[in-house]
């Protein structure tokens, strides 16, 4: 770790805190040369997973695909940084817990579409329109009723 301000290696950590969902840690730091003060959080990456995609390619995960595509389904919507992080480990910690080296993205949609569902109901149609690629207004309307139950 470098200091942001001098870009000296020499870095303290003064206090080491669990985020409230336990799946993050945030740290306190100090410069050891110019005293300069800032935080770091620390967070459970995926790694090697390989995602199937639908026409049988295969590549590494990436979670800025699904965030990206979180992000534009809640577009003007209200939300906090903190929930969205939230909803970005539930889906990952769901992913986690299949335990397997290989997902296919539409596992991954489902998953997501889940907690959207649970996150924000306009998100979650937004999302649902473009994952299920909605043809016409009647499919938005039976999506629209499920979600009325």
């Amino acid at each position: 770790m470098r200091c942001p301000v001098c870009n000296c290696k020499e870095v303290s950590v003064i206090d080491t805190r669990s985020a409230e969902d336990d799946w993050s840690v945030r740290r306190r730091r100090e410069c050891d040369k110019c005293q300069y003060r800032f935080s770091t959080i620390e967070e459970i990456e995926l790694l090697d997973v390989i995602v199937v995609k639908q026409n049988g390619a295969r590549e590494s995960y990436m979670r800025e695909k699904i965030e990206n595509g979180i992000r534009r389904s809640l577009t003007k919507r209200p939300f906090t940084q903190e929930k969205f992080h939230r909803l970005l480990h539930a889906i990952e910690r769901d992913i986690q817990k299949k335990k397997k080296r290989e997902i296919a993205s539409s596992e991954i949609g489902e998953l997501v579409m889940k907690h959207l569902h649970m996150f924000d109901k306009v998100g979650y149609i937004r999302f649902a329109s473009v994952y299920r690629d909605f043809k016409d207004v009647k499919t938005f309307e039976k999506e629209l009723k499920k979600l009325k139950r």
